[in-house]
């Protein structure tokens, strides 16, 4: 028997197998990860600068908590354009440079991805 310890995706198995017999060879004792969330059927990031040439991204995965900006609206760089919640704290997701909100891709209550784009810009 030979022990190996693996890393998968940050998770430490150890795992034991077997030498010689290859017909009923499992491994002995090996964790098995849970699944992973199946992806979502539309994701937000789907539309990425179609309205605007700047995006603005999730920096985080949480909830939409709040929409500051509207299409249309002047803003300036760091001025709040969404708000995010995020294990509960408020995380303002801002304008990465002076401009226009050209679109706004999520609503109040929407579950975000870190990536996904909530805004652009012109």
């Amino acid at each position: 028997m030979k022990n190996y310890t693996i890393t998968v995706n940050g998770n430490v198995y150890n795992v034991t197998v077997e030498e010689g017999t290859a017909s009923a060879a499992t491994p002995a004792a090996a964790p098995v990860a849970a699944p992973k969330a199946a992806p979502k059927a539309a994701p937000k990031a789907a539309a990425p600068a179609a309205a605007g040439g700047v995006t603005v991204s999730a920096s985080v995965p949480g909830k939409v908590f709040k929409v500051e900006a509207s299409v249309g609206q002047a803003v300036k760089a760091g001025d709040a354009i969404v708000i995010l919640e995020a294990m509960k704290m408020e995380i303002p997701v801002v304008a990465p440079q002076d401009g226009t909100v050209a679109s706004i891709n999520v609503a109040v209550g929407d579950a975000v991805e870190n990536g996904d784009v909530l805004a652009t810009m012109n």
